[in-house]
């Protein structure tokens, strides 16, 4: 960062801008601390990649994900939000709740007195051509956001850990059939969760399996084409739906070296709080929400996070 170049500051900026993001903003800017938001690569976060949206209330005949993102920018707008597409690239937090640096695109730095994280997880996928085909078209990453869609068929998930055996539990209660498929020869789950699942009727659990390819046509999938590892024998399950349950990743690469995480990169908030361990930083939604990872409660977070950083800079100047 040069000494001459002249370095814009900010009283709250906002990295991402799912519902976390946008809410937070619409908090902020409402309290006056002018907010700005750099969008990340995929502005609006992983709704825009969602098509219906069913659960979100105030909304009673359902809006897709892209056209909910966009209400939420321009309300967060409306009250003054500047919304900015970019991404934060290096982050230098000061650690006595001094004045923040952020570099922007690998170039541009402004310094803020708040920082707001929201820059969310990304699911992990088996990386099939034909997942990505039917992404939102019979395919999902979250049988709690897109199961209702799936009410009396036959589905198939694919996962053997606490979320997967429970998402295959919650599938069960709605669909007709669940096709379970693990790779190995058990599961990952707990004991509690594998007793559960094989104590539901409608749970078919498949083991050594692996999904060798994702069958449907212009209305979705209706079919998905697996290989048992061991036998290599291959067959067809009919099926109208596919959810993928191997795990999210948080978007927290760019924190390692700053803020506290557990063991598989969530970043760490204090109980009852959004605050990190770095005074003035705060984080919100999925990046710190590896439980319920829903856009309400994304939402929820990203107005705790807008409160506390306001009361934050009026203690401060106190």
């Amino acid at each position: 960062m040069s000494n001459t170049e002249e370095i814009e500051h900010l009283q709250c900026l906002i990295i991402g801008s799912g519902p976390a993001g946008y809410t937070a903003a619409i908090y902020a800017a409402r309290a006056d601390l002018h907010p700005v938001i750099y969008t990340g690569i995929v502005p609006g976060g992983q709704l825009t990649q969602t098509t219906d949206v069913d659960n979100f209330p105030g909304y009673p005949q359902g809006i897709t994900g892209p056209v909910m993102m966009e209400d939420l920018k321009a309300q967060a707008e409306r009250f003054g939000t500047q919304v900015r597409f970019g991404y934060a690239t290096e982050v230098d937090f000061s650690t006595d709740g001094g004045i923040h640096k952020i570099q922007i695109d690998g170039s541009k730095w402004v310094t803020a007195d708040t920082v707001i994280i929201a820059t969310g997880a990304t699911a992990k996928w088996l990386g099939l051509p034909s997942e990505e085909k039917y992404n939102g078209f019979g395919v999902s990453a979250c049988a709690v956001c897109d199961g209702f869609f799936f009410k009396g068929q036959d589905v198939a998930i694919v996962g053997a850990g606490d979320t997967a055996a429970e998402e295959a539990t919650y599938l069960a209660k709605l669909c007709r059939k669940v096709y379970m498929l693990v790779r190995r020869d058990e599961f990952r789950a707990s004991k509690a969760m594998v007793h559960r699942v094989q104590n539901t009727a409608n749970i078919e659990v498949l083991y050594n399996t692996e999904t060798e390819e994702i069958l449907g046509d212009e209305r979705g999938v209706n079919a998905v084409r697996v290989k048992n590892n061991k036998t290599l024998q291959e067959s067809v399950l009919d099926v109208t739906g596919f959810f993928v349950a191997i795990g999210h990743k948080p978007n927290t690469e760019l924190f390692q070296n700053s803020l506290d995480m557990d063991e598989t990169g969530y970043l760490l908030t204090k109980p009852d709080s959004t605050a990190t361990n770095i005074q003035g930083v705060f984080a919100c939604g999925d990046v710190q929400d590896h439980v319920y990872r829903q856009a309400i409660t994304a939402a929820g977070t990203g107005c705790m996070a807008a409160l506390e950083a306001e009361r934050y800079l009026a203690g401060r100047d106190d």
